[in-house]
């Protein structure tokens, strides 16, 4: 990503914890970076001395803190094009479900205080409302009501922002035929 070789990057963040602890532990490896690299220059005088004193001029430190700083440019500047606008989206697929609708709302608030771009919100697995027409079991008669009202309270939660529905599918999305017609529920 730092090396900008492509025009998109796309990431499956499942879970969702791991972008979280990329976010906030760049903030941390910064600070710490930060330190080590001050310490180190400060030092760095007196390892000069040292160094004349026994003709070496190169020294096994100075490669620790090139490193170190190589490290520092790479989180900074990925977590600048994370926090970018123009150039990072990040959309949140929920099903709706009382505890991922909690956990999303949690983990919105989350990426706004990294300053993260939220570009919307998408709902997959939704039961077919069409479904009430025909002779169904009672389990999935009561599924749907349940989702009925968790669709109103995701669009009460998110309004605007709940980008598309994506209808329960027959089987997994694998194969393009399945992905094209995905791209179609989410493109319309």
């Amino acid at each position: 990503m730092v090396a900008g070789e492509y025009d998109y990057y796309i990431y499956d963040l499942v879970p969702l914890g791991h972008a979280l602890y990329y976010l906030s532990m760049a903030t941390v490896y910064d600070a710490w970076i930060d330190k080590i690299t001050s310490l180190r220059e400060q030092m760095r005088e007196y390892d000069q001395v040292a160094a004349q004193l026994k003709r070496d001029q190169t020294l096994d430190e100075d490669a620790i803190l090139n490193e170190l700083l190589y490290i520092k440019d790479r989180i900074q500047t990925s977590s600048r094009i994370l926090t970018d606008r123009e150039r990072t989206a990040f959309f949140f697929v929920l099903v709706p479900e009382e505890m991922i609708i909690l956990d999303t709302v949690k983990a919105a608030e989350l990426f706004s205080r990294f300053q993260v771009p939220i570009s919307g919100y998408l709902v997959n697995r939704v039961l077919p409302t069409e479904l009430w027409t025909e002779d169904i079991p009672e389990f999935l008669r009561h599924r749907i009501e349940q989702q009925g009202r968790y669709l109103t309270k995701i669009q009460e939660t998110f309004g605007n922002q709940v980008l598309t529905q994506v209808p329960e599918l027959e089987r997994d999305i694998t194969g393009l035929s399945m992905i094209s017609r995905l791209a179609e529920y989410l493109f319309r």
